[in-house]
């Protein structure tokens, strides 16, 4: 790893710019605005490479509707919405997403998925989810996003609190490869840029030690890979946990 770590110091010398455009506040806000077009862009085609997976790993979302039978769902890091045209009909749907700008995005993708109803839209990070009470949602459901969070052990202890006992938590994320891997070295060079481009998103988190770790009951958790599969976001966890 000596290697990547000389090429890893050789991409930060490169991205010193943008690194003191970050520290001043600009590159932040600009980047804010201009992201959620790119993931209006980026995410369909995303959604159409794992569409088999996301119909499987969502099919069993009405197995945790609470008494009612209606399903009290919270996703977060909604984004532009690819994920709602999995979720079953009659679905009360709380969106929280830190990113104020992904609103036009995500209400044009409700309006394509009217078997969903909108009840709440917060925006708000994982880490701080103080609007949505303890023990209130069935489901909570989060893709592609403990990669870029700040914190994913806080953004973990709020999904225990605000899910109800046997409530359950779906996740979808790429995660770090083997570290004896040439994807891992590759992962780890690119690092500093893709923090930049990808909105804070990090190629290398181990995500699913994070999950072990977290007080769930059960974790039903499995590797796989997305094509193409040299690029450094192909090592996936898919799963879900009950509380």
């Amino acid at each position: 790893m000596v290697l990547a770590s000389c090429l890893q110091q050789c991409v930060r010398l490169l991205l010193l710019p943008l690194h003191l455009l970050a520290r001043l506040g600009a590159w932040g806000s600009f980047y804010k605005r201009v992201f959620p077009y790119v993931m209006a862009k980026v995410a369909p085609l995303y959604n159409h490479k794992v569409c088999k997976q996301k119909q499987e790993l969502f099919s069993n979302l009405r197995k945790f509707a609470g008494p009612s039978g209606q399903l009290t769902l919270l996703e977060i890091g909604t984004g532009t919405g690819t994920n709602f045209q999995f979720y079953p009909p009659g679905c009360r749907l709380t969106c929280a997403d830190p990113n104020p700008h992904f609103r036009k995005f995500l209400l044009k993708s409700l309006s394509e998925n009217r078997h969903v109803k909108l009840e709440h839209l917060v925006v708000a990070s994982g880490e701080k989810l103080h609007q949505i009470r303890d023990g209130t949602v069935d489901v909570v459901v989060c893709t592609l996003v403990l990669c870029s969070v700040t914190n994913v052990q806080k953004v973990l202890a709020e999904v225990l609190r605000v899910l109800r006992l046997g409530g359950a938590f779906y996740f979808l994320e790429h995660v770090a490869a083997d570290h004896s891997s040439w994807t891992y070295f590759w992962q780890k060079v690119c690092d500093p840029a893709w923090k930049y481009f990808g909105d804070g998103c990090s190629l290398s988190r181990e995500t699913e030690k994070e999950l072990e770790k977290t007080n769930f009951s059960e974790l039903n958790l499995r590797r796989i890979r997305v094509t193409p599969y040299w690029i450094p976001t192909s090592p996936h966890i898919i799963g879900y946990a009950v509380k």
